[in-house]
């Protein structure tokens, strides 16, 4: 495993659930993060509490289905960790209402791509070639093990097309100490998994992080699933 300390991270979506666990144990393994969420009021509690234990922790806002929001928060994350950004945690994502087949709407698929695809490549996108530059980077794309439920098929389209971005980036990071992978946390307890998932939100610690901590011979391009590193059951 690699060194993350005094790494800068940003984390999308750290006001709960898998973010505001992965931003926690960024922290705790020595990284700067910085925390995201639609309003700072989502993050405050964690930033008072990380600020607390020592952390260097800063916030940032902003509808990532907002076009001119997704570039402020570029642009902020940028002065912030005015080094370049070491580490991209691509975790925010929405879930549209559970309809009947063929009855998704065009505004849900529209909305589904812009937050679950399009923000999270357009973040790659602005960060990526800092990490090239410098030789260094992780990036974790949080994907999703959905199938076989066409009635959330705006959540499941985005997701494929976020992981073949993942794809298709392989031979700009081929040979080079910038990873990107993609990470599933099964399905859980959150607000987006709703109370019938199985697993509890704190079952995505360690197998979340794993992608993080990774030596650049691990590579690029492959899937980590969180459950399967799940301290409670091996």
């Amino acid at each position: 495993m690699i060194d993350i300390r005094d790494k800068w991270a940003l984390v999308t979506g750290a006001s709960r659930g898998v973010g505001f666990r992965v931003a926690r144990a960024l922290s705790k393994n020595g990284a700067n993060v910085i925390l995201h969420s639609r309003k700072l009021e989502g993050t405050a509690a964690l930033y008072e509490e990380l600020k607390s234990e020592g952390s260097v922790v800063k916030q940032v806002e902003g509808e990532l289905g907002d076009p001119l929001a997704l570039q402020n928060i570029i642009t902020e994350v940028s002065k912030l960790a005015s080094a370049g950004l070491d580490i991209l945690y691509n975790n925010a994502a929405i879930m549209t209402a559970y309809r009947n087949i063929y009855e998704v709407t065009v505004d849900e698929y529209m909305q589904s791509f812009m937050v679950n695809c399009v923000a999270p490549a357009k973040l790659c996108d602005a960060f990526l070639p800092g990490m090239l530059k410098k030789n260094f980077g992780r990036i974790v794309n949080v994907t999703s093990g959905i199938a076989d439920q066409p009635q959330l098929m705006a959540y499941s389209c985005s997701k494929a097309a976020l992981d073949r971005y993942v794809r298709d980036m392989l031979p700009t990071l081929d040979k080079t100490n910038v990873l990107m992978n993609l990470m599933d946390p099964g399905w859980l307890s959150t607000d987006l998994g709703g109370d019938k998932a199985p697993n509890h939100p704190d079952t995505v610690l360690p197998g979340a992080l794993v992608p993080v901590l990774l030596e650049q011979s691990d590579g690029s391009g492959k899937l980590y699933c969180a459950q399967d590193y799940r301290e409670d059951i091996k």
